[in-house]
Parts: structure tokens; sequence; C-alpha cells
């Protein structure tokens, strides 16, 4: 199930839409430098990572093909800082040479959400394209798709409350899911 459905919604103005854009380009540009920790300060305490798995229904062209019961990514706030914390050691054997990474974030789609827990929400939907080369490689790996994001404004702050990511391939592009999308 899509968050979407969970969210009633209604359009918002060029001034949150450049804000809500500036934020999402900022937090592409945090991972793409590996800052991590303070990629970490812009998502919610309760925050909701996943990234679910992509099927092939052969037939069925009006479907998702997403299966939500087989995840890449199932993560907390937690888990996720543990991830960053392991990066900072020399047992994060992939991370070793630093690759080198970018986020492409296009078409994103703000709306309104509700008030919850008295903090205003927006739905946001954007493409991303993840594409990283490692040592001297010749070719680069890349993830492509869709994500879904609850942003919210907490004490005057944008956090990302959720965040669903669709991946367009089955089979993904890269040799593991060391990184952040």
């Amino acid at each position: 199930m899509s968050q979407k459905e969970g969210v009633l919604t209604q359009s918002v103005n060029m001034e949150v839409q450049l804000e809500i854009s500036n934020f999402l380009y900022r937090e592409a540009h945090l991972l793409d430098i590996r800052n991590y920790h303070e990629w970490l300060d812009l998502l919610a305490d309760d925050i909701v990572y996943r990234m679910p798995a992509r099927l092939t229904n052969e037939g069925k062209h009006n479907t998702p093909n997403i299966d939500y019961d087989s995840k890449f990514f199932d993560e907390t706030k937690l888990s996720l800082s543990t991830r960053v914390k392991r990066l900072d050691t020399s047992s994060a054997w992939a991370e070793v040479s630093g690759p080198r990474q970018r986020h492409f974030i296009s078409n994103i789609l703000i709306e309104k959400g509700i008030v919850y827990d008295g903090y205003e929400e927006y739905f946001v939907r954007s493409n991303f394209l993840y594409k990283r080369n490692r040592g001297s490689a010749t070719t680069s790996e890349e993830l492509f798709g869709g994500r879904e994001d609850i942003i919210r404004r907490e004490n005057g702050e944008l956090k990302i409350a959720s965040r669903i990511i669709y991946p367009d391939q089955v089979v993904l592009g890269t040799i593991n899911l060391s990184m952040f999308l």
C-alpha cells in the first residue's frame, strides 16, 4: 500500500515547493559528499525507511508490481545511525576506498498532508537516479526509481518522517546496498 492512501492532501504554494525541493537537493548533496552524520540530522526520530522489492507480473500492466512483504531496507533512525557509525570503522570494507556517488533527484511533487501530532506534514513524491563508481572501475553501478516521503516541519525545521523507495529494477544493479537513497 502506498503512503498516499493514508494522507489527505491539498496543493502547496510556490514558497513551500521551493523550500522542500531545496531540502531534498541539500540532502542529496550531503549523501554525495558522504556527510552521513549531518544527513542523519535531517531525519525525524521516528523515521520509517523502507525499500520493498519490485516484482515482474507478466501480463499485469496496471498493478504496481511491488512486494511489500520483501524489503531491501526496513529501517529506523537507530538502525540508520548504526549503519553510519559502522562506516566510520575499518570493518566497512565496501566503503574503504570511498566510492564516488551521485544522487539525482527530479520530478518533485508536493502535496500538503495533515497535521500529525501537532506537526505539519507534506507528502512528497520524487524520482531518483543513484550512480556509483568504485576504485578504478570503468563502469558504474546504478539504481533508479521513485520515492514517497512524508516530510514534517518540526520546530521550524524540515525532517524526513517516512521514506519508501520503489526501485524500478527487479534485479538491482549494485553489488551491495551500503548506500542511502
